[in-house]
């Protein structure tokens, strides 16, 4: 008979707790409550245990962790007009739960959209070469021009990091045949500097030799000394250095000139 009367009791029990286990929400430390009465904004809860009262309240999930968004490939034109196909990763977290539910109907696709059209902007500003070298600075400027379009929404975009470039096969042999031709470029700029500074030095241990006969020909037989050295089958006749100076004298005008006859011999 007890269990009979409690029966009429029983069903509003069952309701009454599934009410009470709807209610109550737990929000873990990284994530927020946004919570509407009656479809209008009532603030911003979390974390921890809380609230709602179902059919009047309505509590939408934010995730305050940072996101990595995989922005896809895209093609983009360069300045120099070389196709290339860029992709890139983007850091991004909610800092304003409020304006991300409210202000925007999805903030990730938004962000992700955003972060694909932007790329393609400012890559297609910048010849090859910078996308290849200045990377740093391109992936602060794509940076500061999403965080600056996404602050309405929430959203604090923390980096973006530009993956790969990619090339088809006839730029990259253009530019492999680029950076060849660059390499030869400073081969012969370093050849002849070298050329350059080793005519300096022989110009200057000319002008020391020259002011000593002596010097002359210890030099000369130095190199007598070296070529003796090796196993070749040249034959060496050295000649002294004051022969040659008088057949280098002989050579020059006006020493062999005859001279002109005196006008009073016969």
């Amino acid at each position: 008979m007890i269990f009979g009367d409690l029966i009429p009791y029983l069903a509003p029990t069952v309701v009454l707790l599934l009410i009470l286990a709807s209610a109550i929400k737990i929000l873990p430390e990284y994530e927020r409550g946004v919570v509407f009465f009656l479809g209008r904004f009532q603030g911003v809860k979390g974390p921890g245990l809380i609230i709602v009262i179902p059919g009047i309240q309505q509590i939408v999930r934010v995730d305050l962790r940072v996101i990595t968004l995989d922005v896809p490939s895209q093609d983009v034109i360069s300045k120099d007009n070389v196709t290339v196909r860029v992709n890139a990763v983007l850091y991004f977290r909610v800092v304003d739960p409020e304006r991300s539910i409210i202000r925007v109907e999805d903030y990730a696709a938004a962000t992700s959209q955003l972060a694909q059209t932007t790329l393609r902007s400012v890559l297609g500003k910048h010849d090859l070469d910078e996308m290849l070298s200045e990377r740093d600075k391109l992936n602060n400027d794509i940076q500061e021009i999403i965080d600056t379009q996404t602050e309405e929404w929430g959203i604090k975009v923390a980096n973006v990091e530009i993956k790969h470039v990619d090339l088809n096969e006839s730029m990259i042999r253009a530019i492999a045949r680029q950076a060849e031709a660059e390499r030869e470029r400073r081969a012969k700029v370093i050849h002849a500097e070298g050329e350059l500074q080793a005519s300096k030095k022989l110009v200057e241990a000319a002008e020391v030799m020259s002011a000593d006969p002596g010097a002359m020909q210890l030099r000369y037989l130095q190199t007598l000394a070296d070529m003796s050295t090796g196993n070749a089958s040249t034959i060496v006749f050295p000649l002294p250095m004051d022969m040659m100076k008088a057949f280098m004298d002989k050579q020059k005008p006006g020493l062999n000139k005859p001279k002109d006859s005196d006008p009073g011999e016969s």
